[in-house]
């Protein structure tokens, strides 16, 4: 059964890679207080950890039901996170702030999108935890899986968290720069799950002419 925690935890971990969101969320909630950017952290990992959850334990009869496929799935991330990495590449961090919204209420906004959903809760920790499930014949097998899926999410909150403390370190200037490079950084990896998701459409395409 430890061989089993094990696996799921680091599987998942490594799939959502936490200190790649920390630049975005740092970005995000530069202009916070540090208990307003704990409260966005803390949010952005309640909200994940109850979107894995509803995956794993009812994301195929979802899937199944409305015919969505984890390409489909792809292919949106990849345009939301190429629109991110473009934005972050300008100087700019998305959404923005409205005039008429408060810090609690943008702050509550940025929680869910874009970093909830699809910064840590992407497709491929979403397939991640349905392949997880999946193979769980069991019901404590089960229970590892959302006990992971907590774990991790535990993990990730406290990273971003922590993250914050960067501002200090890297000042201003500093942060500049990492959100452009992390900006590419975004848009490359967007362009992956582009063309992982709409490769399969593509082939289909063409054995279907042929």
């Amino acid at each position: 059964m430890m061989d089993l925690v094990i696996l799921c935890v680091t599987s998942l971990f490594t799939m959502i890679n936490p200190l790649g969101v920390v630049p975005i969320f740092i970005s995000l909630t530069s202009q916070f207080s540090p208990a307003e950017s704990k409260k966005v952290a803390l949010k952005a990992g309640l909200v994940s950890f109850i979107t894995l959850a509803l995956f794993a334990l009812s994301g195929k009869i979802i899937f199944d039901f409305f015919g969505i496929s984890v390409p489909a799935l792809k292919v949106i991330g990849g345009v939301l996170f190429f629109a991110m990495g473009y934005e972050m590449l300008r100087g700019r961090s998305v959404p923005k702030k409205l005039d008429s919204e408060t810090v609690t209420e943008f702050g509550e906004e940025i929680a869910i999108t874009p970093l909830a959903i699809p910064m840590i809760t992407g497709p491929g920790a979403i397939t991640m935890v349905l392949i997880l499930m999946q193979d769980a014949n069991t019901i404590p097998a089960k229970l590892v899986v959302l006990s992971s899926i907590l774990v991790v999410m535990i993990l990730t909150t406290a990273i971003l968290i922590s993250g914050k403390k960067l501002i200090n370190v890297m000042g201003p200037s500093g942060s500049k720069v990492m959100m452009r490079l992390m900006g590419l950084i975004v848009m490359l990896i967007a362009v992956e799950f582009f063309f992982a998701g709409i490769t399969p459409y593509i082939k289909t395409i063409v054995e279907t002419v042929r």
